[in-house]
């Protein structure tokens, strides 16, 4: 709780606060993401279900939807920005040396955006459509993990692309991404860095084979072969020769076509390490979007979803044992188990005839 508090007090997020305070708000949307609530209005039901334990989980009064609402519009989000790198780098060096999917020594990191809809009446500023609202997560997960190490929230109207600029790079690290991100000015920047790229190709890809590997046909490899990219102006955006891997997926019975700057990993580790990019995914659908609060811009949902971004490195410390006494993570979410069975010990009857004018009353 040590680091929380000083990121509360160097943004001074509880001045002129009589009541419900930062550590409050965070409970609430951390709450929200442990039991999966998808509204404002769903976690005031399941929070006034047992009015009582709230104090068990560090919650001081009653909690409403509008003032969470407008927490989650007015509360400098930075504070949750600083909070979340900092469960961050302990969970990253709880980590350091966890395997995954992969044998790989390197550090990989799988790179994706999301789409967060929002409602245009509350969020007319962050739109993306005419009719539509929306702001993009843009998240480069640690797949030793699956941790965050870099968020990014913008406007739903900025190409995936751009975020290429934003990535702190580190070298013989790999970034894997889908050929989204397959613009090649940016992937030379990010090989002149000294970090690899699998990725897959575009059907207009244009390249020229210069020499070809021996592979063996019936693992589902066609070809892996050092290419040259050809074309007006693509050989001035990327001169230096890269790597071209085919490959039939016998499950989907689909060919793939992977590019990738690195040429000392076997062909069939790089197309293990582009399956790993759907952790992102995964990811993205435990994070489970949905709450929100009022505001202009994407600035106003930022808290709610920095709050609920937050929580995910806590997650490892009780998954495998290794909650450090002193560190804030593993005491939040000890918190949070606390009242955990609020839900399970609720009825499915008594919190249907749960309305929200009982609940005010």
């Amino acid at each position: 709780m040590h680091t929380f508090r000083q990121c509360v007090q160097h943004y001074n997020g509880n001045h002129k606060i009589k009541s419900f305070t930062c550590l409050g708000q965070f409970l609430c949307m951390a709450f929200a993401q442990l039991t999966y609530r998808e509204s404002l209005r769903d976690i005031e039901v399941c929070l006034h279900a047992h009015r009582s334990k709230l104090y068990h989980m560090g919650l001081r009064g009653g909690i409403s939807r509008n003032t969470l609402a407008n927490a989650n519009k007015v509360r400098d989000w930075r504070l949750y920005a600083n909070f979340a790198q900092a469960l961050t780098r302990i969970a990253c060096r709880l980590y350091i040396d966890e395997g995954f999917a992969v044998d790989l020594a390197n550090i990989a990191y799988a790179l994706d955006a999301s789409t967060i809809d929002l409602c245009l009446s509350f969020f007319p500023r962050a739109s993306s459509r005419r009719t539509k609202a929306a702001v993009k997560l843009h998240t480069l997960l640690d797949l030793r993990g699956n941790i965050p190490t870099f968020v990014h929230i913008a406007e739903g109207k900025l190409h995936d692309v751009n975020v290429l600029d934003l990535l702190p790079l580190e070298p013989s690290a790999f970034y894997i991404m889908d050929r989204g991100y397959l613009v090649f000015a940016r992937l030379y920047h990010l090989a002149l860095v000294g970090a690899f790229f699998p990725t897959r190709t575009k059907p207009n890809t244009q390249y020229s084979p210069l020499y070809s590997r021996p592979v063996d046909k019936s693992t589902g490899l066609k070809f892996d072969q050092t290419i040259m990219l050809i074309g007006v102006r693509t050989p001035r955006y990327y001169p230096e020769k890269l790597r071209c891997i085919k490959y039939y997926d016998a499950t989907t019975e689909k060919i793939f076509v992977f590019l990738t700057n690195n040429f000392s990993l076997p062909a069939l580790t790089i197309v293990d390490l582009y399956r790993c990019c759907w952790q992102v995914e995964l990811f993205f659908g435990a994070l489970a979007f949905g709450v929100g609060g009022r505001g202009n811009d994407r600035v106003a949902a930022a808290p709610s979803s920095l709050s609920r971004m937050v929580f995910f490195p806590s997650y490892p410390h009780n998954a495998n044992g290794r909650s450090d006494p002193q560190s804030h993570p593993g005491k939040i979410q000890g918190t949070l188990n606390n009242g955990g069975e609020l839900l399970q010990r609720c009825p499915c009857s008594e919190r249907e005839n749960l309305s929200p004018r009982s609940i005010n009353r």
